[in-house]
């Protein structure tokens, strides 16, 4: 099974597709911009000295991709069966795979229909940034990018690249940041702190941050913004926020793992300045400078 990026959405419309599957006793679902394609399992190549999530190595049509278990992510360990499928994700233009129970179906939603998550969703590992409830059931909406960065630790590289840079003026340019995943709302505020930009101001998601934005007196110089979030993503409050006279030149960067060449069209379409793949945040900081620096 591939996946029809034809059905991808027009930017702005605060919705989304996702990929609906099961692990363990939960089902998730991932943003069907981050799949690639999805198959039976395939001969592993075993990586000894790597995480125990990491399960091997497939090759499929020449490209060698790292697979990760995500039933021993949550905790939920099984042998391998019939119905098993591998979902080719794509990540800062690098493949990888998650191994699953079975894949159901591709479902269409508003971010408005996406919760933070419940007592039930956190206690899955932390890898989930939103909850969608239909009927009876509980979509987990998995933050892969956490799994991703967790079992790579890219992000400690990242945040050491602009360490290196030495020490620099303090800034007291405010920043403003719409970030719904607590790990990379951290390494977002410390390495900004670590580049000398010390006045921020956080945001859970994009709802919140508009929210904000429609209040009088408000002291912003640049908005940081993921795309996936909560109640409202970071195109549509893009959008939202060139519709106003007072923030049509306000410098927007997107900082999201959906930034690829297929992808970008849809930063640009909204009017974003800038579009920084996550973690490249020594890329975030740089183009950071170059607005407000």
């Amino acid at each position: 099974m591939s996946t029809d990026h034809n059905i991808l959405l027009e930017a702005g419309t605060n919705e989304l597709e996702i990929v609906i599957f099961q692990a363990g006793p939960f089902l998730f679902g991932i943003n069907v911009m981050k799949v690639r394609e999805i198959i039976t399992m395939l001969p592993l190549t075993p990586l000894p000295g790597t995480p125990e999530a990491i399960m091997g190595l497939i090759e499929l049509r020449g490209e060698v991709m790292t697979v990760i278990d995500l039933p021993m992510v949550i905790s939920h360990p099984r042998e391998v069966g019939s119905d098993d499928r591998l979902i080719v994700c794509e990540f800062n233009g690098e493949k990888s795979v998650l191994r699953v129970d079975q894949v159901t179906e591709i479902k269409r939603i508003s971010w408005e229909q996406i919760d933070t998550p419940s007592d039930l969703a956190r206690g899955v590992q932390g890898i989930t940034n939103g909850v969608v409830k239909t009927g009876d059931q509980m979509i987990i909406l998995l933050d892969y990018e956490r799994i991703a960065l967790e079992l790579s630790r890219k992000d400690i590289m990242a945040r050491e690249s602009v360490k290196r840079l030495g020490a620099r003026e303090r800034s007291n340019k405010n920043i403003w940041i719409a970030e719904d995943s607590e790990m990379l709302r951290t390494l977002i505020l410390d390495t900004l702190d670590d580049a000398g930009y010390f006045n921020t101001t956080v945001f859970n998601n994009g709802k919140e941050a508009l929210d904000a934005f429609e209040q009088e007196g408000v002291e912003c110089d640049l908005l940081i913004t993921d795309i996936e979030m909560p109640q409202m993503d970071g195109l549509h409050l893009t959008k939202r926020l060139r519709e106003m006279d007072r923030y049509a030149t306000l410098p927007i960067i997107i900082f999201s793992s959906l930034i690829s060449d297929d992808l970008k069209h849809k930063g640009e379409a909204v009017g974003a300045n800038a579009q920084i793949t996550k973690p490249e945040i020594g890329m975030l900081i740089a183009t950071l400078d170059e607005f407000v620096g």
